[in-house]
């Protein structure tokens, strides 16, 4: 049922077809028939085998896996099986993270409570909460969750916590009204919400939407829907469709010149096939592997877990930071900041009286109370309480009356608390600096403008007053009036202690924060000045929700707060600034952020968390400092650029040796290198790459966020692969006029030549920097070393007959490494001068 809290309890009741008495068992049996029971639709998850095998539906997996039937086929087996050995593990560690993903939805069964008291056949009945329907009508006390949405019917001081589903630090006070049917869910006072529990008082309440119709439901509904792909896994995609298409076309063009030069279709069939291994980067999937999981080891040394691996690299990426308010910038602990006479000065006295009341109320426990006692040391062992008047919604103040000891003159006092407007209606008087008295009418227009400063700055204003009573006064019988006023009691929620100086980090960093709370815009302008935000760039709730998808995405760019958002909003916004183009990262703790979390590229959650939240998160913080973020921006820049490093130099060299192979196909009358050898280079210059992932990177490719760029990959593709392909060319042509190359000195030659190129090209390329001022990994520089080594070992044994290779003359030798050496210098030079003109996507 839409806009129940706009009716009133007979209009309910009516629309129900129920009445005060409840429903009969009956009746509660045939609504059960009809509407389900209150138990959220579990989505029926994909089998197991059927998550496994969408792992292998990325185009670039499709074209691994057919060269590597193929190179079965044609009984290449030991390369085709290490292809398919990498898919496998690859493909298992992604089924793996994506499995986990399943139960989250299962996770938010166990938050809510198991029974309720419910009227049923004219009598209230324990009832499991699964067997609830629409029309039952409950009693709900102090430490109750409530199992279903409700609207309430009647109220005895009732209040409620739902911080987890609004982000509302304080407790939401409930009535029995009528409210507008476009107010905010926060604003809602007549309303019980699922998954939330009562603080204090309580009341009945009329059962109006189930679980999976309920706000809590909606969360479960999002949180239930497959992850949309990230910023990372399309870029992937994108990329495996580049090399598709010109794997396709070059390797169509070279099959076809081989035929019309009337070589062998078997031998040019086994040819072109090889090309095909040799032009994919089938290393591309292990890479990405090693290096996420490197990234996810090295982070959890940090107290960081990572449960999706893909956001680490999206972290890399992110642009824009969203965070909740409460709890991840704020401590998410209310706070008294000071206690203010009516002219603002701090007032020790006042302090002391707020703590008397705090300490002697006995209604129910709550954070306004606690932080009073927390920020005070008194001794009131001396004191006697003689009555209370609870707190009451109505009037919303809370008195006590005390005898107190000889530091107060052994006086019976009555201290009243509560909204600032009530105290003031019940004062008459007010204390001067100087300790005399003043009728309150003198001085209320200053009261009431110190009341808006402080709301504007952001604080919870609470009143206090007193009066001194006769020892002969019937304290049973004393009313709040006739009281002195005292001061204000001032309530923040404290930021926590670093998080400015990670938000001036963070924006160095390239990364905007842009906060998102359910808390009024006072209180979000104000939090959101003391961390560097613009507070005039707001938008409330009520504007958001009249806005499409469309239109906001247009607005969100020129928003620094958002306040008074409900929980689907929160991810309305996440997809807004997706569809601007920005890679989103939002982090929060409550029930009410899961949704936002899920759909954000990297969603983030603390241990503390609720439950939902970090099932929803793929990062969850284990030390409660958002520094750790840093740290994670850090390292997914450092996973992603390496990541892009193998893409560097596996496409310039494979695209180079395709026009090579190409032309050399068309005036040579043997092939440039037997399948086998093509297959043997592939594997000696992807081994190296696989150590990437321990490889040092730029500062300053560190700085800004680095996203997929296909235009700036496809130019540095056809740049650095023609240079590739014409040095291919100088070596035939020193092979074939110098040398007088036969079959098998050219294909040794070339071999050597294409293998040593690769290795020093490998270290050129993986910085922007010149070389000898960026330092490679060890294990990088070993890996180079040792697959140089282990090719020029393999030329000169006595093995090499069984590859078609052969030992080089000493000049011929000497004369590939000499032009390798050129190739890396010129290469050097062309590095220096495409960095200038061209960088990465920011």
């Amino acid at each position: 049922m839409k806009d129940f809290w706009s009716y009133d309890k007979d209009d309910i009741l009516k629309k129900l077809n129920t009445s005060e008495n409840g429903l009969s068992s009956k009746d509660a049996d045939d609504r059960m028939a009809r509407y389900g029971k209150n138990v959220f639709e579990e989505t029926k998850s994909g089998s197991n085998v059927m998550i496994f095998l969408s792992q292998f539906k990325s185009p670039i997996t499709m074209i691994l896996i057919f060269a590597a039937v193929l190179s079965i086929f044609m009984k290449d087996y030991s390369d085709g099986m290490i292809i398919l050995i990498i898919i496998m593990i690859s493909s298992f560690l992604s089924y793996l993270h994506e499995s986990k993903a399943n139960d989250a939805v299962k996770r938010l069964l166990s938050s809510v409570s198991v029974t309720s008291s419910v009227l049923r056949d004219g009598a209230f009945k324990e009832i499991d909460n699964g067997n609830l329907t629409i029309g039952d009508i409950i009693r709900v006390k102090t430490g109750d969750m409530i199992p279903a949405d409700c609207l309430l019917m009647e109220g005895n001081s009732i209040s409620t916590d739902e911080s987890s589903l609004t982000g509302e630090t304080f407790p939401v006070e409930k009535v029995t009204t009528t409210i507008p049917a476009d107010t905010n869910l926060s604003k809602r006072k007549n309303s019980l919400w699922m998954g939330t529990h009562v603080m204090s008082g309580s009341g009945k309440a009329i059962i109006v939407n189930l679980a999976k119709d309920s706000e809590f439901g909606k969360i479960t509904s999002s949180l239930s829907q497959k992850d949309s792909d990230t910023d990372f896994e399309k870029g992937i995609k994108d990329f495996g469709n580049l090399i598709l298409h010109v794997t396709t076309l070059l390797i169509g063009l070279i099959f076809l010149f081989n035929i019309i030069l009337n070589k062998s279709f078997l031998e040019s069939f086994m040819f072109a096939l090889a090309l095909s291994v040799g032009l994919t980067p089938q290393m591309l999937p292990a890479i990405i592997s090693v290096n996420l999981s490197q990234g996810a080891k090295r982070m959890s040394e940090q107290g960081v877990i990572v449960k999706k691996l893909n956001s680490i690299e999206n972290f890399g990426s992110m642009t824009i930071m969203c965070s909740d308010k409460t709890g991840t910038i704020t401590k998410g602990k209310v706070k008294l900041d000071s206690a203010r006479t009516f002219n603002g000065e701090q007032s020790e006295m006042l302090n002391k009286f707020a703590a008397i009341n705090a300490y002697f109320q006995e209604g129910y426990s709550n954070p306004i109370d606690e932080a009073i006692l927390s920020s005070s040391n008194y001794d009131f062992s001396g004191y006697k309480k003689l009555f209370e008047i609870p707190y009451s919604f109505e009037n919303k103040l809370l008195s006590v009356i005390v005898k107190t000891d000889s530091d107060l003159s052994n006086q019976n006092i009555m201290i009243t608390k509560g909204a600032f407007e009530s105290i003031v209606t019940i004062c008459d008087f007010y204390e001067t600096a100087e300790g005399s008295i003043g009728n309150i009418h003198e001085i209320k227009t200053q009261l009431f403008d110190s009341f808006a400063e402080f709301s504007s700055q952001g604080y919870r204003v609470l009143g206090l007053s007193y009066k001194v009573l006769n020892d002969d006064t019937d304290v049973q019988k004393e009313k709040a009036e006739g009281m002195m006023f005292k001061g204000f009691l001032l309530f923040i929620d404290p930021l926590k202690e670093d998080v400015n100086d990670v938000i001036v980090q963070m924006k160095d960093l390239g990364v905007s924060l842009k906060m998102i709370t359910g808390d009024n815009q006072e209180i979000a302008k104000n939090i959101g000045s003391q961390i560097g935000l613009n507070p005039k760039k707001i938008m409330l709730g009520d504007e958001l929700g009249s806005c499409s998808i469309s239109q906001l995405n247009k607005k969100v760019s020129d928003i620094d707060i958002f306040a008074e958002i409900s929980p689907n909003q929160k991810e309305k916004i996440i997809r807004a600034y997706k569809e601007a183009g920005e890679i989103v990262g939002y982090m929060g703790d409550g029930i009410n952020d899961a949704p936002a979390i899920k759909q954000a590229d990297v969603g983030i959650s603390v241990d503390t968390a609720a439950d939902t939240a970090k099932d929803a998160a793929s990062i969850v913080l284990l030390q409660n400092s958002l520094k750790v973020l840093l740290s994670g921006i850090k390292e997914g820049r450092r996973t992603f650029i390496n990541t892009l490093k193998y893409i560097f130099v596996a496409t310039s060299a494979n695209f180079g040796n395709m026009f090579s192979m190409a032309g050399a196909s068309l005036f040579l009358k043997f092939l440039p290198l037997l399948p086998k050898q093509i297959l043997l280079t592939n594997l000696f210059t992807d081994f190296p790459s696989l150590q990437i992932a321990s490889d040092s990177v730029d500062d300053d490719w560190l700085k800004t966020p680095v996203k997929w760029d296909m235009k700036f990959i496809r130019k540095f593709m056809v740049v650095f692969g023609i240079i590739s392909s014409l040095f291919d060319y100088v070596t035939f042509f020193v092979l074939l006029h110098i040398f007088k190359a036969d079959e098998t000195l050219f294909q040794t030659g070339w071999m050597l030549e294409s293998v040593i190129s690769a290795m020093v090209v490998m270290l050129i390329v993986r910085t922007a920097r010149p070389v000898i001022k960026s330092k490679p990994s060890k294990k990088l520089l070993r890996s180079v070393v040792f697959v140089s080594l282990i090719l020029i070992s393999i030329i000169y044994s006595p093995i090499n007959s069984y590859l078609g290779l052969m030992a080089l003359p000493l000049k011929a030798f000497i004369s590939m490494l000499c032009i390798s050496a050129v190739y890396a210098f010129v290469a050097e030079i062309l590095k220096k001068r495409f960095y200038q003109h061209n960088s990465f996507s920011r």
